[in-house]
């Protein structure tokens, strides 16, 4: 692959740097796209495209394999990839000890990175592995970071930007190398313009959701069976203020959350409704408590939390306060 120069346009500018970062290591960057059979938390990886990148974005290796999931494949119309063509294509165990050499000391890099890292983290668990990757970059956050120009999040607008052809979209692996051919300018990007890279810190995923039988009418199959955003009832309880070091969280306090955590984060939000806690969909100087693993990382709601002084508790810790909530002094 050549280099392919960005329009004048693209010019990256200086943004801050969050109060951590990681470097990126010697071994460089693992560009990954799985095709799965839905987006839920039982749903499971069918294919899945790697390249291997060194430090400066140069392409040294690539690979794909189909993967059988044992169910459904999911939303055929999109993937192409039917009943007939996964029955003979291994499982997810029977590739994981090469995908995790191909994975190993890498950055892994993705679109939408914590959708794929989600699902490959489960699916390595499901084996009774961990997915040997330490930090992730999403190529969304980085365009977001260039001020790239482009007139959404998806892969084909970063493709069209760079000028990277994509020949069979939804493909894991043409995905995979589209992606590596926009990646590598955007590192130059990054490099040249002072821009660091937004890694953000891989947290093993151990909830795997409760496996759900095939509809037995796969042809009524449709879109809306990805699991959305639930919407939920309003609090009943006013803001009581940010939360405090060392004291209980408080019936009403507004709480947000950001990054990948091993609770499944829909199942964590469950917990703190039932608390009689605020789901908050953002953070602001309202905002009683952030939610994260990476405190340091490089989403919005971590940057801005850290601009208004929001506190901020891991996983583990808000768990822990979930035990007991106190009650509302108005209740």
């Amino acid at each position: 692959m050549h280099a392919i120069q960005p329009e004048t346009n693209g010019a990256p500018r200086t943004v801050p740097v969050p109060a951590q970062r990681s470097a990126a290591p010697d071994e460089g960057f693992a560009v990954v796209d799985v095709e799965t059979t839905g987006l839920g938390r039982s749903d499971r990886v069918i294919s899945a495209g790697l390249y291997q990148l060194d430090a400066d974005g140069e392409v040294t290796d690539h690979w794909y394999t189909l993967v059988n999931p044992g169910r459904d494949p999911g939303p055929v119309w999109i993937h192409g990839l039917t009943d007939d063509v996964l029955a003979g294509a291994p499982t997810f165990p029977e590739i994981a000890d090469e995908f995790a050499e191909r994975l190993r000391g890498r950055v892994m890099v993705a679109h939408n990175a914590l959708f794929d890292w989600n699902m490959i983290s489960r699916e390595f668990s499901r084996a009774g592995l961990r997915a040997p990757v330490d930090q992730r970059l999403c190529t969304m956050v980085l365009s977001r970071d260039l001020r790239l120009p482009l007139p959404n999040g998806k892969l084909a607008s970063l493709a069209a930007y760079f000028g990277v052809r994509q020949r069979q979209a939804h493909n894991a692996l043409d995905d995979a190398r589209v992606l590596a051919e926009a990646f590598r300018p955007s590192l130059h990007l990054a490099r040249s313009g002072g821009v660091p890279l937004p890694l953000q810190t891989c947290v093993a995923v151990t909830d795997l959701g409760v496996e759900e039988p095939a509809s037995p009418a796969r042809g009524s199959w449709t879109g809306a069976s990805y699991r959305q955003a639930r919407k939920r009832p309003p609090c009943p309880y006013p803001n009581p203020g940010r939360w405090e070091d060392g004291k209980p969280l408080v019936q009403g306090m507004r709480v947000a959350f950001t990054g990948d955590t091993a609770t499944d984060r829909e199942v964590l939000e469950d917990r703190a409704v039932e608390a009689g806690l605020h789901i908050a969909s953002s953070v602001s100087r309202l905002t009683s408590l952030l939610v994260t693993n990476e405190p340091g990382g490089w989403s919005g709601k971590a940057r801005k939390a850290r601009e208004v002084g929001t506190p901020v508790l891991g996983e583990d810790a808000f768990l822990h306060l979930l035990r007991e909530v106190a009650p509302h002094p108005g209740a």
